[in-house]
């Protein structure tokens, strides 16, 4: 009998013994409603393999679908794709004339790509239609702003919020022939500070059979990478055509100056000459300056890798764009793109994450370097300038072109006047035609624009 008593009473205590372990494991005994969760060797233990963790995928759009660029853009996707075990990203290349319509028809379907590639200057029209997601909570936690260069983060901002993360700019500069400089009696280590001077050395440079030209020093309009809006705001230090506060700043004493000096210099050669040159230019062996038709050009820093591969034997300098008068500054205008989320992506986070990636100093320095293109990262920039990979004449264009930032502007199209370019360029054009005369041209391109703004604001 006290056996069978000892043995209840062992009985009992191993019971509650039992319970308390339960109890102190935290819950994972659970019971019928909360069943317990099985610890990373269950499966080990009983043979059968985890389930891994479902991947995100995110459909990324871009117009890079050329043999240079589409081989780079996917090698920095790869990378990211390699860099983490949570999100797959996959590159969807649509053309440049469709890229955008697509992107709008994708966005009112309510199947945007999840991160696009977009252009610059029209963040304001794509923020204050609801086509952009706004970046303001991933920056409250995520503060990027310092990575970009200052000029390049203020064309992302609407009304005072980060809509997109600059990818990629440019900036221009003169590219001018040594030897033919040499050549007319020009110091080759000397180019043209102002356009007086441009003037001078171009006339110089001019070579003629008869009355054909040979060779044209220079020409301003539409010749290379740069035309009459471009002397427009360099000339008005800086100054573009419509701000974000909504002034209109077209008929300016020095803008009108700007159309008139490039009449001179149409009538100086001659209108037949102007086109038949230009209808000679073609790209690689047969641009103007490669070929020897120009001697100084305005052109990006990217021309210096058709300058590589074409044109090795050209002996050329570059310099900043020749400024208006002393002390006006050596304006450049430039462009580039942006890395955005479209409205209704559906991996908000998983997106930012690509985008952060993109923009941070490996995947910029990758694409600087294999593009010979100016980033939006300052960091990646002035690596870049110094990379290995680049010959001692890259790194002195690419090195230029970094400094040739802070003198560069970009002119974002305000929201309530996304067409204005539609009033102002058939004036300029016509000004430039002989139709009107600056004067005219600018002063009515003012009053439109004006009207329009104050019809939109």
């Amino acid at each position: 009998m006290k056996a069978k008593n000892r043995l209840l009473m062992l009985l009992s205590v191993m019971l509650t013994m039992s319970l308390l372990l339960a109890a102190c494991s935290g819950g994972s005994g659970g019971n019928a409603t909360n069943p317990p969760s099985a610890s990373p060797g269950d499966a080990e233990a009983s043979g059968e393999p985890e389930a891994p963790a479902e991947k995100i995928e995110l459909d990324f759009w871009t117009f890079w679908g050329s043999e240079t660029r589409r081989p780079i853009i996917e090698k920095m996707i790869a990378d990211f794709n390699s860099s983490q075990d949570r999100i797959i990203v996959k590159h969807t290349y649509l053309p440049w004339g469709d890229i955008w319509t697509k992107n709008l028809a994708a966005i009112a379907a309510g199947n945007p790509p999840d991160v696009i590639i977009n252009d610059i200057n029209t963040i304001a029209q794509r923020a204050s239609s609801k086509q952009v997601v706004n970046l303001s909570e991933f920056l409250a936690k995520d503060d990027i702003k310092g990575r970009f260069f200052p000029e390049l983060w203020n064309t992302v901002e609407y009304n005072g919020e980060a809509y997109a993360l600059p990818f990629n700019t440019d900036t221009r500069f003169l590219f001018y022939n040594k030897d033919a400089f040499a050549e007319v009696g020009l110091d080759p280590e000397t180019p043209p500070k102002t356009w007086e001077e441009l003037e001078q050395f171009a006339i110089k440079l001019d070579k003629k059979n008869g009355s054909r030209y040979e060779r044209v020093g220079f020409y301003p309009n539409g010749w290379g990478n740069w035309g009459w809006d471009s002397w427009m705001y360099n000339a008005d230090k800086g100054i573009g055509f419509v701000d974000k506060g909504g002034n209109v700043t077209i008929h300016t004493p020095d803008k009108v100056e700007a159309l008139k000096w490039i009449n001179k210099w149409t009538e100086r050669l001659g209108e037949s000459t102007v086109n038949a040159f230009k209808a000679e230019f073609g790209s690689q062996q047969a641009d103007p300056f490669i070929s020897g038709k120009v001697a100084m050009i305005n052109q990006t820093a990217t021309f210096y890798t058709q300058l590589r591969d074409y044109g090795k034997n050209v002996n050329f300098g570059i310099a900043p764009i020749p400024e208006y008068k002393p002390g006006s500054g050596h304006i450049s205008s430039g462009g580039g793109f942006v890395i955005e989320m479209p409205y209704g992506a559906k991996h908000p986070e998983a997106s930012w994450e690509f985008m952060k990636y993109m923009t941070d100093v490996q995947a910029q320095e990758y694409w600087a370097i294999k593009n010979f293109d100016n980033v939006a990262n300052i960091e990646a920039s002035e690596k870049a300038a110094t990379n290995a990979e680049l010959d001692e004449k890259g790194k002195l264009v690419y090195g230029e072109a970094v400094k040739n930032l802070k003198d560069t502007k970009i002119f974002p199209i305000p929201a309530f006047a996304p067409d204005f370019r539609s009033l102002l360029n058939p004036l300029a054009e016509a000004a430039l035609l002989g139709q009107k005369t600056a004067e005219e041209a600018l002063e009515q391109a003012q009053k439109e624009v004006e009207a329009l703004v104050k019809a939109n604001k």
